[in-house]
């Protein structure tokens, strides 16, 4: 099959997988995988060959560097202990717990050590698609270990390749190898993202921000690959400070053009990838001589379910590690049940990245011949991708409603403390904003008013609930911003007076003109306010981005500014 080909059979296959999936009640990237594995037995489809640089070099980049962009930032810095040693112990455990099964199953030690990198770290794409029923701080830990993981895989990847071609490496070769992974990659996303907030700061068409934003994720990808350091490291960093310094390098019209086109983006490479796995598995299968099937099918189900459970008791041990040392009273409050632990091993799936490890293994050794095992390492790697996917994905919600999660209420009670907080600043700041930009008391009397009514409901949601959190939580708020309500009381009241005896009004027209002026001027200062109580750590970066998006739409509804303009 040629290219086009090629391309209009996984678009088809995609759009086909989202009309049904809703309605088959199964998730998306499920259908998809299962409707790769049926094409797979259509010989011409097998034919179809994925360089292993394509998903690294193409799919990776974008698909990590969006969901860097809707990481929370907080979350990572809450827990960055656990995540980092996640993303480096429990990786490096992994590989080496895995190895050793697949050994002990006659596997060549060098072909198991591979194997055994490949299938170590979770997949970003994977758990962002099938995690999503988790509570949200259990899956932004989740996620946040799959976007940091792949650097310490890649360097296990490299060292278990060069010894199985005939290289040798001492332990300070390895040590410099995963200094320079994740010390050269973060330097690289770092450096990426200061250029981007230099280029993008002077940029104000809406396509052109868009067009830099896009290549933000293969730029530092690139950088870091000509140092020789984790490219996926470099693309995580580069989206976390992007996307924290974003409302000062974009506007309201593009954050809403990057907010319909990335999502659109990701869905389509992120359920192409899908598709293909299927493709892939079914190639290798059919590779394989029919006699070694059986035993390739049982060191799959071992290597799977050693993850499982290599998973739970490396979590289990470095918990119990932390409370030997850390008896801190907010260590206490972090602390995770055994049934918590169980849920985050069954959510640990696996996807392109240890696809694209397992099919980028050299075909020979350095002494030209052919390097033992290597078929054998796809194949049970695919194998693992299908099991996660198709077991594991369909098993967490069952496995989630057994562990008993209290009922997380932390980013609804955040975003009601956001709105009451900003409109309370647009509130008290209504008068002065009126006055600095020579707007008419009617006007400013009406944008008041509206505001009020906002509030009010806002007001009315937070009651009827009745917490005792969201209470405690309110009036440290109101403790915040001190003398807001009573503030806005009097400007009210002073303002009615002077209704009372108006002057002259304005003309309609003139009187919308000043509106829309007051209206952005106050969308400007609640932004304001936003960003302040994020970088107070008082709301999360999820709560940013939904009130931002409200307000820059109805910014766009005030200037009518076109998307492209």
């Amino acid at each position: 099959m040629n290219g086009l080909e090629v391309t209009v059979l996984v678009g088809i296959t995609v759009l086909t997988g989202a009309i049904l999936a809703p309605r088959l009640r199964i998730a998306v990237p499920l259908l998809l995988l299962i409707a790769g594995l049926a094409l797979g037995f259509i010989p011409e489809v097998r034919e179809i060959v994925l360089p292993p640089e394509t998903v690294l070099l193409l799919f990776l980049p974008v698909l990590l560097f969006w969901e860097s962009l809707t990481t929370s930032l907080r979350s990572i810095r809450r827990d960055f202990r656990g995540i980092v040693l996640s993303s480096t112990v429990l990786v490096v455990a992994t590989a080496f717990a895995i190895a050793g099964i697949a050994w002990a199953l006659g596997l060549p030690w060098n072909a198991a050590l591979i194997l055994g990198a490949a299938v170590a770290p979770t997949d970003a794409t994977a758990v962002a698609a099938l995690g999503r029923m988790l509570p949200r701080r259990n899956f932004m830990n989740l996620k946040a270990e799959s976007l940091t993981n792949d650097g310490t895989a890649l360097v296990l990847y490299g060292v278990a390749v060069g010894v199985a071609v005939g290289g040798q490496y001492t332990p300070l070769d390895i040590t410099w190898l995963v200094l320079l992974s994740y010390i050269g990659g973060a330097v690289a996303g770092l450096v990426v993202a200061g250029v981007a907030y230099l280029v993008m700061r002077r940029v104000r068409n809406t396509l052109n921000l868009n067009i830099a934003l896009l290549l933000v994720p293969f730029t530092a990808f690139l950088l870091a690959e000509l140092i020789h350091a984790s490219g996926v490291l470099a693309v995580v960093v580069a989206g976390l400070i992007v996307a924290y310094i974003m409302p000062r390098i974009s506007t309201a019209a593009s954050r809403r053009q990057a907010q319909w086109t990335w999502p659109l983006g990701s869905f389509l490479l992120n359920g192409s990838l899908f598709v293909i796995i299927g493709f892939e598995v079914q190639a290798v299968a059919h590779e394989i001589p029919g006699r070694e099937i059986g035993w390739l099918l049982l060191v799959t189900v071992a290597v799977w379910l050693g993850l499982l459970i290599t998973r739970f008791l490396v979590q289990t041990a470095s918990v119990m590690v932390i409370r030997m040392l850390d008896r801190r009273p907010s260590q206490r409050l972090r602390r995770t049940t055994w049934r918590s632990r169980v849920v985050s091993a069954v959510a640990g799936f696996r996807g392109a990245v240890s696809l694209a490890i397992a099919l980028s293994v050299p075909l020979t050794t350095s002494a030209g011949d052919a390097l033992p095992g290597r078929d054998e390492i796809v194949f049970i790697t695919a194998g693992v991708i299908v099991l996660t996917l198709l077991v594991q994905g369909p098993l967490l919600p069952t496995v989630v409603r057994w562990a008993r999660f209290p009922e997380d209420l932390a980013m609804k009670q955040e975003l009601e403390l956001a709105e009451r907080a900003i409109t309370g600043a647009a509130l008290t700041a209504v008068k002065d904003l009126a006055h600095d930009h020579g707007i008419s008391e009617e006007t400013r009397d009406r944008l008041t008013r509206d505001y009020y009514e906002f509030l009010e409901r806002n007001n009315e949601r937070v009651q009827a609930r009745q917490q005792a959190e969201v209470d405690r939580q309110i009036a440290d708020l109101d403790r915040r911003i001190g003398e807001t309500d009573a503030s806005a009381e009097a400007s009210l009241e002073a303002t009615t007076v002077l209704v009372a005896a108006p002057d002259p009004l304005p003309s309609p027209r003139e009187r919308d003109e000043e509106y829309s002026k007051l209206r952005i001027a106050v969308l400007d200062r609640k932004r304001e306010v936003l960003y302040r109580l994020r970088r107070e750590g008082v709301v999360d970066d999820a709560v940013v981005t939904q009130i931002q998006t409200r307000l820059d739409v109805e910014e766009l509804r005030i200037t009518g500014v076109e998307i492209l303009d």
